[in-house]
């Protein structure tokens, strides 16, 4: 991927200290983008230059992943949102976009509700909200992500995350299958933090427009979740795409970009 324009990499801090590494790349109005579950920022790589042409995409590093600090813990998705606004104070953003996938979006559902005056509009990409509300996925894929085989998981994990087709035009690399650099103990700290997401009861105080996309043969986080969001919260827009499992924003990329640019341009 090439960038253009602006490029600024930095060094934020939270509340408690943590050193949390940050990019911001091209020009035109915020858009913070919050990856997935023991993700760093590589998450993104093969979309944000999607947005460059109204945006700049902000990413960061989680704690315990890439260049940040990998403190002991707990870790929880409410901590990461305030993280989140620790990045946007470093960098000098008042308000922003936020387009947030997997633990992402539900990191991105706390940004949006606590911090309302921050986010002029929410994207929530193949989520939950977590909590006895939510739809859980499978135990067969518990078991698949939990086997002692390391080669095993990663290969479950792409099975869950990219439909055989695009698989096969697609071999990889991937950068959606966990920062392979994590310690053990951050590993477990964002299991148990997605795990322990439940914003249930705050998603009404959400008031950006909010867009929930979802791909209708996930396994990982089952597509019922959308309808369950988007009951919750006041001003919403929703889209399934047929076909796509997890990682509906790269295998549908381009359907996918497209509707969220539209929407954060204030066209859908």
């Amino acid at each position: 991927m090439t960038d253009t324009g602006h490029q600024l990499d930095a060094v934020a801090h939270a509340q408690d200290g943590t050193a949390l590494a940050c990019q911001q790349r091209g020009d035109g109005y915020p858009l913070i983008l919050l990856a997935g579950q023991a993700n760093n920022h590589h998450w993104w790589d093969g979309v944000r230059e999607d947005f460059h042409a109204t945006h700049s995409t902000i990413t960061f590093d989680y704690r315990g992943t890439g260049a940040s600090d990998k403190p002991q813990g707990p870790y929880a998705t409410e901590q990461f949102a305030e993280d989140v606004i620790a990045v946007l104070d470093r960098l000098g953003i008042e308000n922003a976009d936020v387009y947030g996938t997997s633990m992402g979006g539900r990191v991105a559902q706390w940004v949006a509700a606590q911090h309302p005056d921050r986010v002029r509009r929410l994207v929530l990409g193949c989520t939950s909200p977590g909590g006895p509300h939510a739809v859980e996925r499978d135990a067969s894929v518990r078991r698949a992500l939990a086997q002692a085989d390391p080669d095993a998981v990663r290969e479950a994990l792409i099975d869950l995350m990219y439909s055989p087709a695009w698989r096969t035009a697609h071999p990889g690399p991937y950068t959606t299958l966990g920062d392979p650099d994590m310690p053990p103990h951050a590993r477990r700290g964002h299991l148990l933090a997605s795990n322990g997401h439940a914003a249930w009861d705050v998603l009404p105080l959400i008031t950006a427009p909010t867009l929930i996309l979802h791909g209708d043969q996930d396994r990982l986080t089952l597509p019922d979740n959308l309808p369950l969001l988007a009951a919750r919260i006041p001003d919403t827009r929703t889209h399934l795409f047929p076909g796509a499992r997890h990682a509906y924003f790269e295998e549908c990329r381009a359907e996918a970009s497209a509707l969220v640019a539209a929407f954060l341009s204030g066209v859908s």
